[in-house]
């Protein structure tokens, strides 16, 4: 699954500064290529111009279009890009957002979470070796 440029390539969405700057860096430190998107509109149309992501790590609320929606476009127009999604949330008690999680069957990390715990998920959810990260 890695690009040319030996890296793997990371959509991540999240509204929160704090949290964006923390998990590029994890994640840029792990060898990833990271783009940030702060709204799932933005997101959207980085997908659409480059539909070679190896994850997504779409945040479940996000302004203008949330990750939920993000996520139901790509199963529509990317259904390949669909299975390589991780979600983030501090909202698990909404029952909507419950439903929806436990529908689609990915990996789901609850805010907060640490740089380890999302470098594990990854390995975990998509079998990767530390070597591979």
């Amino acid at each position: 699954m890695e690009n040319n440029a030996n890296r793997y390539r990371v959509l991540l969405l999240e509204d929160e500064p704090i949290i964006g700057r923390a998990v590029s860096r994890t994640l840029i430190n792990q060898g990833f290529a990271v783009d940030i998107a702060i709204n799932g509109l933005i997101a959207k149309n980085k997908v659409d111009a480059h539909a070679d992501y190896e994850f997504l790590i779409f945040d479940v609320k996000t302004p203008i279009m949330n990750g939920i929606q993000l996520y139901e476009y790509l199963e529509l127009v990317h259904p390949e890009l669909s299975n390589r999604v991780i979600f983030t949330t501090g909202d698990n008690l909404e029952i909507y957002t419950r439903q929806f999680l436990e529908r689609v069957n990915r990996p789901c990390l609850s805010k907060p979470y640490t740089p380890t715990q999302l470098i594990n998920l990854l390995r975990e959810a998509f079998n990767m070796s530390a070597s591979h990260l």
